[in-house]
């Protein structure tokens, strides 16, 4: 199966409201600041924009064993920018350079769960605790973006280096 972005995902800066759930968009511009039209309470303010920090990937296969673990989990609940299909993420790891669509992207670190998830409907105070330690290791790897570009619903990703 070859790799494309089967989701792509923002939430716009709106007063009161954190950056989860994101909405799905067809098409998106990404830059070293991130993905256009996407605000990030956290990156923004806490981590001052670290470029380290511009896209978040997910695979849609982890979207798929949460379901079957009885998590109702959509595309972009969890914060991921891009929702993938059929990127392995225990393949990836930092420094891994991947092209999608005509932008350049390089992992840079594994992302960690946070007690911001439990705005999701799903989960609540009471069951963030528990989600916490399901996602651990399974929330995505953000990336900062060498190339800017355009990306699209469907547009083919691939590993280069």
């Amino acid at each position: 199966m070859k790799c494309k972005i089967f989701q792509i995902n923002i939430k716009p800066n709106t007063i009161n409201e954190r950056g989860i759930p994101k909405v799905e968009v067809d098409n998106v511009f990404v830059s070293q600041t991130g993905v256009h039209g996407d605000f990030n309470n956290f990156r923004t303010n806490k981590k001052k924009n670290d470029i380290n920090m511009a896209v978040l990937l997910l695979d849609k296969k982890v979207i798929d064993d949460l379901n079957n673990e009885g998590w109702p989990v959509s595309p972009g609940d969890l914060g991921e920018n891009i929702t993938t299909a059929g990127l392995n993420q225990n393949e990836l790891y930092p420094g891994n350079k991947i092209k999608i669509g005509n932008a350049i992207i390089e992992i840079s670190f594994i992302c960690e769960p946070c007690s911001t998830l439990s705005i999701l409907p799903y989960i609540g105070s009471e069951k963030i605790k528990i989600f916490i330690k399901t996602l651990v290791q399974r929330r995505g790897w953000y990336a900062k973006v060498l190339v800017p570009g355009q990306i699209r619903k469907n547009d083919l990703i691939s590993i280069i280096d």
